[in-house]
């Protein structure tokens, strides 16, 4: 069939049209990639080079508390709290459960008769009035599934269930509702610093019940039912359960903006919902809290949106038209949660879109985030949401590492923060790499 100028010309104009608007269409449609291959010489290469990392750097003699050798993804002997949980997740690959305790004891040790610990020592004083994030009661089923001994579990329970009920005395205006808090720091937010998400300083104002906090929160609940079943506290499985199911009601009711389809923060000092779109408004996916209708509309009208947080290497950590999202860090001590990627956060949200039926859209977020971490030199702290590149420390040896790692569990439909999960696979060693 023979084509005039004419018409060929308007075939190119149709397509150009038609590419753009598909280009704002805030629907799903999967972009070509480079494929995920566990037997892949470059991963594995990647891999070698990042357990030598963590021998090398991550796996340090605590000379504060425990006088043991810890876990850590930071070269400074600094241990902290939800980065363990996700540290441990890579440990777990190869088998390595005794971070999950070890590194526990020594909160443990430093952990007040009301139930505070702080969220986290070494010789940096960091964080001296933030309680530790609602992890622990989830990193002691990791750990104690992959040993089938809850022995460790049963001796720490009572202590267990003092920082968990510490973390409830977080609510003067008793909605139910926990907040992050903290004294202001020099060029810090306590709030934001409290969070891990340390310069969200326009999210958590004041004593903000974030989303984030009350979902994990309501995680937390559900490990503690799980503790509580396998050591032979009969009577506090039900209490947990039912605590977490009202935590999720207290969420949606407070937290959830049906205008926007979208949750938010709330700041406990005055009541005022903080509308500031941050990678935080994702956690009711991973935790259960969210209905299938409103996740539905987090992800069409949020996830998905080329405006807000459908970025080239999704998903940054503040939407990309809030007015102080930002890639660039410089200027400002520490890292930048204002709008660059993180894997932890990636993460959970790939795990939570594979729970609500949104398999190809977490793959390929997977794959997305796999690409980045693998495209620069070294594995990173932190990536620019924009051209992937790297930021933060290098090399990083911490939770990054889970990217190498997620494309493959999302291909076997294996989820490792399933607190149903009683299989832990050592998928590390299934690749074909050794952690030494």
């Amino acid at each position: 069939m023979n084509l005039s100028k004419y018409n060929i010309l308007l075939i190119c104009l149709f397509l150009l049209q038609y590419a753009d608007v598909y280009a704002q269409s805030p629907k799903y449609a999967a972009p070509a990639h480079v494929e995920y291959d566990a037997n892949s010489i470059v991963l594995k290469t990647r891999l070698r080079e990042l357990n030598e990392d963590i021998t090398r750097y991550g796996i340090l003699l605590d000379t504060t508390i425990t006088n043991k050798k810890l876990l850590t993804g930071y070269k400074y002997e600094q241990f902290y709290d939800w980065d363990l949980y996700f540290e441990n997740i890579y440990m777990s690959y190869y088998g390595i459960s005794q971070y999950n305790f070890d590194n526990l004891e020594g909160f443990f040790a430093i952990q007040h008769p009301d139930g505070f610990i702080k969220r986290c020592f070494g010789p940096k004083p960091f964080g001296l009035t933030h309680h530790f994030k609602p992890f622990i009661a989830q990193i002691i089923v990791l750990g104690s599934r992959q040993t089938k001994d809850w022995t460790w579990a049963a001796n720490y329970y009572e202590q267990t269930k003092k920082y968990l009920e510490h973390w409830f005395e977080y609510d003067t205006d008793k909605n139910g509702l926990a907040y992050w808090s903290g004294k202001q720091m020099k060029n810090w937010s306590g709030a934001s610093d409290h969070s891990g998400m340390d310069n969200q300083n326009t999210r958590c104002l004041g004593k903000s019940e974030g989303v984030d906090l009350n979902c994990y929160l309501v995680r937390e609940l559900e490990a503690m039912a799980v503790i509580a079943k396998e050591i032979g506290k009969k009577k506090d499985i039900a209490k947990y359960k039912e605590h977490a199911k009202q935590l999720k009601a207290l969420i949606n009711e407070h937290l959830w903006d049906e205008k926007t389809g979208f949750y938010y923060d709330r700041n406990e000092e005055n009541g005022k919902t903080t509308f500031v779109k941050s990678v935080s408004g994702f956690t009711p996916i991973w935790s259960g809290v969210a209905s299938k209708e409103q996740v539905k509309r987090m992800v069409d009208e949020h996830l998905l949106n080329p405006k807000e947080f459908w970025s080239a290497y999704p998903i940054p950590s503040y939407a990309m038209n809030e007015p102080d999202y930002r890639q660039n860090y410089q200027g400002q001590k520490g890292c930048n949660w204002k709008g660059n990627t993180w894997i932890p956060t990636n993460y959970m949200i790939c795990h939570g879109l594979m729970d609500y039926g949104y398999k190809d859209l977490a793959k390929d977020i997977a794959l997305k985030t796999y690409n980045m971490v693998l495209g620069n030199k070294t594995t990173r702290e932190f990536f620019n949401a924009e051209t992937g590149e790297g930021n933060g420390m290098n090399p990083f040896f911490g939770w990054s590492s889970l990217a190498y790692i997620l494309p493959l569990e999302l291909q076997l439909n294996y989820n490792p923060t399933d607190l149903n999960e009683k299989n832990i696979k050592q998928l590390g060693i299934q690749i074909g790499v050794n952690f030494k």
